[in-house]
């Protein structure tokens, strides 16, 4: 590790010492490995320390994993500028050569496919099989967008006259800041700096608190690969640090793109500060997805797609369903079939328990909001069909939990639980279903199952949100653009139109001809 700072020379002392808990973790279940384990930040291709250091914890035991350096203005800085030097000749590489690097970087990914799985479960606490389904997932953002790289054209428009021509160039924005969530730490990190990379644009990354090491051992992979120094940097901090290092990222002149998933009040205030040197953004912001289901629906399906839909990753994921609205005629056929799918195929457990499919919350404050939800829907008059409270396994596991009896005046139906809480609320007519599903300032998945070709059509044009699953409840792809509407953001991630996202369109006249 190399110092950028040399008073700092006490905190990389601590920083070098492994922590007993890690130790300890080492040999348990939750062990995490040493090749990928890194804990400073990734400045200019190295590792570097910052003035303290903040905990990780294991969310299923509160057990700390390790202490990451705890980076602030300063070294957010220092980052921005490591990224801006490196701008210029990154993005004058050829395009087949940055493919190539990416492409590695791909491959080294897959390699290390079960560490990184490991480092996931261990820090975020989902189930090892979802964690090994997203890094299988992220790692196919940096191969999609090492071909992406190839295929940036710009145009020839013919022009009014005739001794001119008119060209348009794509050319890359410049450094880009990436702001990243906990729930997917892997992959969506890559599935911005897959299309950033690919465009031209270095980046420097702020992972979420609770979860950067993910982040980190992406760094030591990009290093692996040969990514060159200061195109791949990462700031990880605290959350005390992060309104500061977020001010940094937002406000610097040398950045020209903000890229974001988390809440949309967050992102409020983000876009707040960029627009002070009038950044481009990106937002990936919250849902509050519908899942309809249409008397004419199959109910096996929608209820194997509402299973998948809504209680994947505990129900932490941006396009969970947040409300259930079932159509009278076969409303209570679907509820019976869903609690019992439920109790027979949901599993609470540690992430690293084979049979586990429920991993805990990420941590109390989470838990809390789901039981805020439920306690104020059973005041209304909603029923606990099944679940209903915390897991005995411990403060941050709760039991999945599905409420019958729901209006639209309660809070679950208002606000994002992001937990294992699944609504449903009972409707007569198309129309109506449509009119609850709209009712939200935020669009950015909706899901509904139907049997009826026109009626598929009409409520897929209907629904006021990004993207649409028919018959479908898990439709993330990388071929895909991903985002939403309303307040759910801006812009879209993943397939042909992300890398868009870095990209400047100049336009040039060459005249005299």
């Amino acid at each position: 590790m190399v110092s950028m700072f040399p008073w700092r020379a006490a905190a990389r002392r601590r920083l070098l010492l492994p922590p007993p808990a890690l130790a300890a973790a080492r040999r348990g279940r939750s062990a995490l490995p040493a090749a990928l384990l890194r804990r400073g930040g990734l400045v200019g291709g190295r590792w570097v320390e910052a003035a303290a250091a903040f905990p990780v914890r294991d969310p299923a035991s509160g057990t700390e994993l390790g202490r990451v350096a705890d980076c602030g203005a300063a070294e957010a800085r220092a980052a921005v500028r490591a990224a801006n030097g490196a701008g210029a000749a990154w993005s004058r590489l050829p395009a087949k050569e940055r493919s190539a690097l990416l492409r590695k970087w791909y491959d080294l990914m897959i390699e290390n496919k079960d560490d990184l799985a490991t480092i996931i479960t261990a820090e975020n606490g989902k189930p090892l099989k979802e964690a090994q389904g997203e890094v299988l997932y992220s790692a196919s953002f940096l191969e999609w967008f090492s071909e992406e790289a190839r295929r940036v054209y710009g145009d020839v428009i013919p022009a009014a006259v005739k001794d001119r021509r008119i060209l348009v160039l794509k050319q890359p924005v410049g450094v880009a800041a990436i702001i990243t969530p906990w729930n997917f730490p892997s992959a969506m990190i890559t599935r911005k700096v897959g299309a950033a990379l690919a465009a031209g644009c270095t980046v420097v990354v702020k992972p979420a608190e609770d979860t950067p090491f993910s982040a980190l051992a992406l760094g030591e992979l990009a290093n692996q690969a040969g990514i060159p120094a200061g195109v791949y940097n990462v700031v990880p901090c605290s959350r005390q640090q992060a309104p500061a290092v977020g001010e940094v990222l937002c406000t610097d002149p040398l950045v020209a793109k903000i890229s974001f998933t988390g809440s949309t009040a967050t992102g409020k205030i983000l876009l707040k500060h960029a627009a002070g040197t009038v950044k481009r953004v990106s937002m990936e912001l919250g849902g509050h997805a519908p899942f309809i289901v249409f008397d004419s629906a199959n109910v096996d399906r929608a209820v194997a797609g509402a299973l998948a839909s809504k209680y994947r990753n505990s129900g932490q994921t941006c396009v969970c369903t947040n409300r259930f609205l079932v159509q009278k005629g076969i409303h209570d056929k679907f509820v019976e079939k869903f609690a019992k799918a439920i109790e027979s195929q949901l599993h609470v457990g540690n992430g690293f328990d084979a049979k586990t499919t429920q991993g805990p919350l990420i941590n109390e404050k989470a838990v809390e909001k789901v039981e805020r939800h439920i306690s104020d829907a059973v005041s209304q008059g909603a029923s606990i069909v099944t679940g209903g409270k915390r897991h005995s396994l411990g403060k941050n596991f709760f039991e999945p939990t599905l409420l019958s009896n729901v209006t639209t005046k309660m809070l679950c139906t208002q606000e994002e639980t992001f937990g294992p809480l699944a609504p449903v609320i009972k409707f007569e007519t198309e129309e109506e279903a449509i009119a609850i599903a709209n009712a939200a300032n935020v669009g950015l998945a909706g899901y509904f199952y139907s049997q009826d070709p026109a009626q598929i059509w009409r409520v897929a044009e209907q629904l006021e949100v990004g993207m649409v699953g028919v018959n479908e409840g898990i439709i993330s792809s990388v071929e895909s653009p991903f985002g939403g509407v309303k307040q759910s953001g801006l812009g879209r991630e993943g397939s042909k139109y992300g890398i868009d996202e870095y990209l400047e369109i100049k336009y040039v006249c060459f005249g005299g001809l």
